[in-house]
């Protein structure tokens, strides 16, 4: 079984973007990006609608960092520290090498490759710093932008499961791709 270890925390970098921890001093940004219905228009979790729930969110990410169970960086462009996205691994499995990967970034920032660069870094992170023997992503069908950028970075769909979500009255469909360590390009 994999021993799972966050700590140092570390920053990840790509040409363009630096990839930092989030902090309390993002509450606006993740307070744009969860309380946004285009942003989570995917995602069935509800919307932050103040910034107490954005802090919570906040906090959220940095005890599953402290707890090692999960871990999310906050997308910045280099040279400007505002937060833009939040990207990471979930739903770590130590005992099958597997977690998740997701991501969000605010729409304004949509189409210029940043989700798909930051994907990559994350990714080498994951088989590399984790030692994951395969990551998944998991998203809603309809979701194209979040399909391409999986494809992108040399996921195959694995599973399309039937109405296996409820949400908000509704059943919600989810379509699983994933990528094997060993067919990851660099």
């Amino acid at each position: 079984m994999l021993t799972i270890n966050f700590h140092p925390f570390k920053n990840l970098e790509t040409k363009r973007l630096l990839l930092r921890r989030v902090s309390n001093d993002d509450v606006n940004e993740i307070l744009e990006l969860r309380g946004n219905p285009e942003t989570m228009k995917y995602i069935p979790r509800p919307l932050a609608t103040t910034k107490d729930e954005a802090l919570a969110h906040i906090k959220m990410i940095n005890d599953k960092i402290e707890a090692n169970e999960g871990i999310n960086w906050a997308i910045t462009i280099k040279g400007n520290p505002k937060l833009i996205g939040v990207i990471g691994h979930y739903r770590i499995q130590p005992e099958n090498h597997r977690c998740e990967i997701g991501y969000m970034i605010l729409p304004q920032y949509n189409g210029q490759g940043i989700v798909t660069e930051a994907v990559k870094v994350v990714l080498e992170y994951g088989f590399d710093d984790l030692q994951m023997h395969s990551i998944e992503g998991v998203i809603d069908p309809n979701n194209i932008a979040s399909e391409r950028v999986l494809l992108k970075n040399g996921f195959a769909k694995e599973a399309h499961i039937l109405e296996n979500e409820l949400w908000d009255g509704k059943f919600w469909d989810t379509v699983i791709y994933s990528l094997l360590k060993r067919n990851f390009k660099r």
